[in-house]
């Protein structure tokens, strides 16, 4: 019996492909993006042997892009968007223009119409959402200044570019395309398309805020997790599928603006968990598809242009951003997070590519350098972000030569927390990983009895309290080796890892470990399988909470304790001292 399954091989071939060439780049030491996109190209049709399903695979990357805002939006308060509007809203503006203008000239020189021209430019003007965040995440840039401005500045983008899709039918036989436009059609577009974005953005701020969080909550209080990670997926995807089909606003922003609704409720944290799995599936399929578009005849039948396209998009875009951001006033650290984040192109580019093609105002050619110039810009864009980290530091060790042995001690510091966390002064104190359910009182207990608390977390919401509170934070993901360190391990008393993942936990059990043999590491786990993992790394005591609930009740009714499990397998590190309760 013959089966039709493209869908299944494109996310068989997609994700088994990207694991190989991933691990390959990680190996390197290179960022696995490049290897996710490699896994594109070759399974792409301009690479011999298999090719999948570009359709579909366009497809389910919009998923990726979906899940992805709607972690973002949760991640980013009403507040937060309002905070940078003075700055997000210009700036971006401005931005689009000056790349505009310059992928304009580009065309101009290589014979192209104003109609050419300006999709051309348009397309070269928008950064990538995944990229982006990807980007800021990565580099544990997302709480800080320059984290919000660059994403208020993708929103303010995507809602320019919304706006650019559909002006462009009413543009076509003006810009020399095949449409046939009055002012009085362009006039009523444009009031119909601002009309419809802002009756979204008003219902999304006044009913999504309060219905949202509603559904959530009862759903919630069913105890069901498999009924609470179906609501979520169904909320994100469905605001995003009805933003797109009701009010014309892009997939990307419905999303976002579903998670900011759910930003400021107590489930946020919990919405965010159960959506990580499969955001992070999706996006690494979103980075196939791209891949997957690269056609490397380009290289060699347009050489020049594809190197004018490249330098609008690494050097103009970065050059722009950078003067903008410095004439608001901002730091050059935040106008150096902001310029390199974006010195890239990605999705929008493509839909706007495709569609200039589609109304004639567009040649292929066009479209292929566009298409080039976003893989090449997404490889190139962690070269970009050492360049102007580099960049950032010789300055500061200018301005230390320049001002003096303590203010050079000063703009060191501040260098540092441009590339990793600022190390802690605490000594004799305990760490806590993760400031969830379960850190949280271990926190307030270790406090009350006067111990000195490190916390060690990535939600900003929590981030923020605990700093306003006047709590010593880390913010960062402690599975990587320059967070930890930041921490003063050989100084603490204690750690404990109270995040859930038991894969996260066990990799800061190890780096603890090695670094302090004889640190007391207290971890948390769900299954005996976790429990193992854990103690095999290092854990001095790992508490599984189903254990701890069931002695608690045989305690109260028999006085009865449950037999402690068997004992590891392998042997715990030197130093380590393993149980299990």
């Amino acid at each position: 019996m013959v089966h039709e399954t493209p869908l299944i091989a494109i996310i068989v071939g997609g994700l088994g492909c990207a694991f190989v060439l991933g691990a390959i780049a990680t190996r390197l030491r290179i960022s696995p993006l490049v290897g996710y996109l490699l896994a594109g190209v070759i399974l792409g049709p301009f690479t011999p042997g298999f090719v999948a399903d570009q359709h579909l695979a366009s497809q389910l990357a919009e998923i990726g892009v979906i899940l992805l805002m709607f972690g973002v939006g949760l991640h980013f308060s009403l507040s937060d968007l309002m905070s940078v509007k003075l700055i997000a809203i210009p700036g971006a503006l401005a931005q689009i223009g000056v790349a505009t203008l310059m992928g304009m000239g580009l065309a101009r020189v290589m014979g192209w119409g104003l109609g050419a021209g300006l999709v051309f430019g348009l397309a070269l003007s928008v950064a990538s959402t995944v990229v982006l965040l990807r980007t800021l995440q990565e580099r544990r840039l997302m709480e800080t200044q320059g984290g919000k401005i660059a994403i208020g500045w993708l929103v303010v983008e995507d809602m320019a570019m919304v706006l650019a899709l559909v002006l462009l039918p009413a543009l076509g036989d003006l810009l020399g395309g095949m449409g046939t436009p009055s002012w009085s059609q362009l006039s009523l577009t444009l009031a119909l398309t601002l009309g419809k974005v802002a009756l979204f953005v008003a219902l999304m701020l006044v009913g999504g805020r309060r219905l949202i969080p509603w559904i959530l909550h009862r759903v919630a209080q069913t105890g069901s997790r498999e009924l609470f990670r179906l609501a979520v997926l169904a909320v994100a995807l469905g605001v995003a599928f009805g933003a797109a089909e009701l009010f014309g606003v892009s997939f990307a922003l419905g999303a976002f603006f579903a998670g900011m609704t759910l930003a400021e409720s107590p489930l946020a944290h919990e919405a965010a968990e159960e959506s990580l799995p499969l955001r992070d599936a999706f996006a690494v399929l979103f980075f196939v598809s791209v891949g997957m578009l690269f056609d490397w005849h380009i290289l060699i039948d347009h050489p020049l242009p594809l190197l004018g396209t490249l330098a609008i998009i690494l050097v103009g875009k970065v050059v722009a951003a950078y003067v903008l951001v410095r004439a608001f006033r901002h730091t050059i650290p935040t106008a150096l997070t902001i310029a390199g984040g974006l010195a890239q192109i990605g999705e929008f580019s493509f839909i706007l590519a495709a569609f200039g093609v589609d109304l004639g105002l567009l040649p292929p050619t066009g479209q292929s350098l566009i298409l080039a110039g976003a893989i090449l810009s997404i490889l190139l864009n962690p070269l970009v972000f050492i360049g102007l980290q580099r960049l950032a530091n010789q300055r500061q060790r200018k301005a230390a030569v320049a001002t003096g042995e303590a203010e050079a001690a000063e703009a060191t510091a501040k260098a540092k927390t441009f590339t990793a966390p600022e190390p802690t002064a605490l000594t004799d104190h305990a760490i806590i990983i993760g400031y969830g359910r379960v850190g949280r009182l271990v926190g307030e207990a270790l406090r009350q009895d006067g111990t000195p608390v490190l916390v060690v977390e990535e939600d900003t919401g929590i981030l923020e309290q605990l700093r306003g509170a006047g709590q010593e934070v880390i913010a960062g993901n402690a599975a990587q080796p320059d967070v930890l360190a930041a921490a003063n391990l050989d100084g603490a008393r204690w750690l404990f890892v109270a995040v859930p993942n038991s894969f996260e936990a066990g990799q800061v059990v190890a780096q603890a470990r090695k670094r302090n043999p004889q640190l007391d590491i207290i971890a948390r786990a769900h299954t005996d399988a976790a429990v193992d993992h854990l103690r095999q790394h290092g854990a001095s005591l790992v508490i599984m909470g189903e254990r701890e609930i069931a002695q608690a009740m045989l305690a109260h009714t028999h006085g009865l304790r449950i037999p402690d499990p068997a004992p590891a397998r392998d042997i715990p590190p030197e130093g380590a001292v393993a149980e299990a309760v």
